[in-house]
């Protein structure tokens, strides 16, 4: 593949090394350091003159830190004239802060921010994947791919969950009662939600459950799951409402906090995510949760992008 250059930032070097190998790319060489003051230095060691410049950068861990180099790095190829950068961000950072809501009407659209200063940097594409909210693709001027993990969940559930003609797909909220209701089609199986009352963001304060999962295996399918709050009270409200397995299945397995121990006390099978954040240190305190490699979709992104090609494609299938 001439003229493509694939750097990797700092946040998760694992992810872009399979996207790289997919594509049969050495990953482009770059200096990510720090001052002694914390102020982000980055180099990069190659010419991009006149090249199609992928960068990859999730929005995990240090999560300003990571972006703000994200940034620099943007900036630093535009600025070695580099013909188009493309930022592939499989985790959109401040996905959440993406509206106003009725209470607490002084509160900021951080969506919106990381997208101008996205754009400002100099990116001319952004590769995504399961936005906390499709119309963030509407704070940019310039192209966004919004990536599914939907298809590789199917394939997941249908290799792995052995009664899955008999389940349930259930949402944890209302929010995400369009993709559940997605997968259930495909599946061809029926669908549930639970209806949340929050008090303060981070923590629930009670959920009913609407639909019915008696003597059925239960999938609650979200977008991402950061103290698992929802999640883990969700599946305690589904074993007393009868179902006899309940599986998790989310894109972005953010877990902070108090996540891991909660989800060891719950009563799931498997907790299951993609690797749109890195996963190892999880895993090892938590055997529960399972992996969904989703490289080959953003390597099959690029690859489709840079030669010119149509990407929604991959909207309804995994590449082979």
């Amino acid at each position: 593949m001439p003229n493509i250059k694939i750097f990797s930032g700092s946040s998760h070097q694992d992810l872009s090394q399979k996207i790289a190998d997919r594509l049969g790319l050495e990953l482009g060489k770059v200096v990510t350091k720090k001052f002694s003051n914390q102020e982000t230095c980055v180099e990069i060691g190659e010419s991009v003159r006149g090249e199609d410049v992928y960068i990859v950068q999730s929005g995990c861990g240090e999560i300003n830190d990571n972006l703000m180099e994200l940034l620099i790095m943007i900036n630093a190829c535009k600025i070695a004239s580099a013909s188009r950068v493309s930022a592939v961000i499989p985790c959109f950072p401040y996905a959440r802060q993406d509206k106003k809501d009725k209470v607490g009407s002084r509160a900021p659209i951080s969506a919106k921010l990381v997208a101008n200063m996205l754009s400002v940097a100099g990116a001319d594409h952004i590769i995504t994947m399961d936005l906390h909210a499709s119309q963030i693709q509407g704070f940019f001027d310039i192209p966004v791919d919004n990536l599914y993990a939907e298809p590789a969940v199917l394939k997941w559930i249908r290799e792995n969950i052995p009664e899955w003609k008999n389940c349930t797909i259930v949402s944890p909220d209302a929010g995400g009662a369009k993709r559940v209701t997605s997968i259930a089609d495909r599946l061809n199986v029926d669908f549930a939600l639970i209806h949340k009352e929050r008090k303060k963001a981070n923590e629930v304060d009670r959920m009913v459950l609407v639909g019915d999962v008696k003597d059925r295996v239960a999938i609650l399918v979200d977008d991402m799951a950061d103290t698992c709050g929802t999640v883990c009270h969700a599946a305690d409200k589904l074993i007393s409402a009868g179902a006899t397995k309940v599986y998790a299945i989310l894109t972005h397995g953010i877990f902070s906090g108090p996540a891991i121990s909660r989800i060891n006390n719950a009563a799931f099978e498997a907790v299951v995510v993609t690797n749109t954040i890195p996963q190892e240190e999880k895993m090892k305190h938590c055997s529960k949760i399972q992996v969904i490699d989703i490289s080959m979709i953003l390597a099959e992104a690029i690859r489709r992008t840079h030669n010119g090609e149509s990407v929604s494609y991959l909207f309804s299938h995994v590449p082979l």
